[in-house]
């Protein structure tokens, strides 16, 4: 389908979207989502390309999931609009059974950069999101300094962001976001600019952070790494070139708690295999288009 194709069919009204059925219990709900960008300088959708087309994936409340395909086959913009920071042109975006309107405050994103104030300690950049949503001084404090234990950093709450390593870091903007309690974590490659050692200790804490709470957040985690996504991860969802949607997904049935042997296991080694070979089609499918 060319892209002037899907672009003058976004502009129509996409349909009444279907209620969710009695009985499940999806957190997340996308349905036939479509995504285009206009030409810069252009107002025609005509020039546009598609990013996003019918992608369609339900994610359990309490669920794992890893988004993994092609670069630009859009696995950033869907996070984009499930947290509200950027709209659609079609389909729907429900969470709790309700559709995605603006920023949800539900939801909270750890993007690849840390995007910390410099002139601010550990423990202020963690209070700024409560502070933002009017939390009183002395709760954010509390706050704060039970999510930086919580990522280890308690030690580190006075220190300035350049005093830091870049996971401590990172993990600064993890606790900043679980500071203020969303039901939903996003990450978009958070761990993508760190070294190998870093990275392995970053997924190894997230998991624990995870699995310690309470009642787990609901997790959608797009990566590069296939083997990040089936560490991490309850399913993966792999996306076809674009404009994306859910090519195939993966149950990771590797036991909890996973560590070190897991990533050594057989069946690690055997769920790799498999999640390759569906991303390398699509893949060579886009280098054969060129």
């Amino acid at each position: 389908m060319t892209q002037q194709v899907l672009a003058e069919r976004f502009e129509q009204d996409a349909g009444p979207i279907a209620p969710r059925a009695h009985g499940t219990d999806w957190k997340i709900e996308a349905k036939r989502v479509a995504k285009i960008y206009p030409k810069p300088g252009s107002r025609s959708t005509k020039d546009a390309t598609a990013v996003l087309d019918g992608f369609d994936l339900q994610i359990k409340s309490g669920e794992f999931l890893s988004l993994l395909g092609p670069s630009g086959c859009g696995k950033s913009t869907f996070l984009n609009i499930l947290a509200g920071l950027e709209t659609h042109n079609g389909g729907a975006v429900l969470v709790d059974g309700k559709r995605v309107e603006g920023v949800n405050k539900n939801v909270g994103v750890v993007f690849q950069g840390y995007a910390l104030f410099p002139w601010l300690t550990a423990q202020k950049n963690v209070e700024v999101g409560l502070k933002i949503r009017g939390v009183p001084k002395a709760e954010r404090r509390a706050r704060a300094a039970k999510v930086l234990k919580t990522v280890g950093l308690e030690a580190a709450a006075n220190r300035l962001p350049h005093q830091l390593s870049g996971g401590m870091r990172q993990r600064v903007a993890i606790a900043r976001v679980l500071a203020y309690e969303p039901d939903i974590l996003v990450f978009d490659e958070p761990f993508a600019a760190l070294d190998a050692q870093t990275r392995e200790f970053l997924q190894g804490e997230l998991l624990r952070i995870w699995e310690s709470g309470d009642t787990k957040k609901t997790i959608l985690f797009v990566t590069h790494s296939i083997d990040e996504a089936i560490f991490l991860s309850d399913r993966i969802a792999v996306m076809t070139r674009a404009p994306g949607k859910v090519k195939t997904l993966f149950d990771i049935e590797l036991p909890r708690p996973r560590d070190s042997d897991s990533r050594n296991s057989e069946e690690f080694a055997h769920i790799r295999s498999r999640v390759a070979r569906v991303l390398e089609e699509e893949v060579h499918i886009g280098n054969d288009d060129h």
